[in-house]
């Protein structure tokens, strides 16, 4: 029954209001099991247009992927940027994101049923989801596999410096599309270990994967003007993201 209901708040949800950030970007709130919600969506003219859907970290959906969002839809992109905390938790300290990521990591199913609720707006909004890859970053990493590992049908899944750990009960034996994984070969949270654990999964279930690590890289070495920022490891994951995009999307 909870399985039931998840799905049934994930697909009917209610658009709201909408306001246009910067040249390219508007923002939508939208209520999934009457909560609210705020992306931000940059659908392209071209119906044929691919989608990438753009999954936050732990401090939610912040400038930073607005940013990120941004240079995907200057390249062509249809873009839809997801929150999977709620309107306005932007958490700032340490235990509130914890908090947040706690909250679906402990409810995988809800997880998945906000994902998918955030792809049905994407549709609704005219994104292309049939020519869809789904990326994020750190936490959005690690909801991005939750998502390859529910079966949706995507054309690949990528992760940033995301979670890499496979819960128990669950494996990769339903996943569609391609896997890309960028790492940080110096972090510190997510270890080298569980980096080649997910390379075993994936190699043992069949599914098509690339798995890069970047030396002297820490854990969130893509987030501009933080300590961590690794300018090198940056550019060359980005860079290999977009051909990611080229080689699995129809354009």
């Amino acid at each position: 029954m909870k399985k039931i209901r998840y799905l049934i708040m994930a697909i009917f949800f209610t658009a709201m209001t909408i306001t246009s950030i910067g040249a390219s970007l508007k923002s939508v709130s939208y209520k999934i099991d009457d909560k609210v919600y705020d992306g931000y969506y940059s659908i392209n003219k071209s119906p044929e247009a691919p989608l990438v859907l753009l999954v936050h970290d732990w401090d939610g959906l912040t400038e930073y992927e607005i940013k990120r969002s941004e240079m995907l839809a200057d390249l062509g992109y249809s873009v839809f940027a997801v929150d999977l905390f709620g309107k306005g938790i932007r958490p700032t300290e340490v235990k509130d994101r914890r908090q947040h990521t706690g909250e679906l990591y402990a409810d995988r199913q809800k997880m998945r049923s906000l994902m998918l609720g955030a792809l049905e707006v994407a549709r609704l909004k005219g994104g292309n989801i049939h020519n869809a890859v789904a990326m994020g970053y750190c936490f959005g990493g690690a909801a991005v596999l939750e998502f390859a590992r529910s079966g949706i049908n995507l054309k690949g899944f990528a992760t940033f410096h995301g979670g890499l750990t496979t819960p128990e009960g669950q494996n990769y034996s339903r996943t569609k599309g391609e896997i890309l994984v960028l790492h940080g070969t110096a972090d510190a949270n997510i270890t080298m270990d569980d980096f080649a654990k997910l390379a075993v999964e994936l190699e043992n279930n069949g599914v098509s994967h690339e798995m890069i690590t970047y030396s002297g890289a820490p854990h969130a070495f893509t987030v501009f003007g933080s300590k961590s920022y690794r300018k090198d490891a940056d550019e060359k994951s980005w860079k290999r993201f977009t051909e990611f995009l080229d080689e699995t999307l129809k354009r």
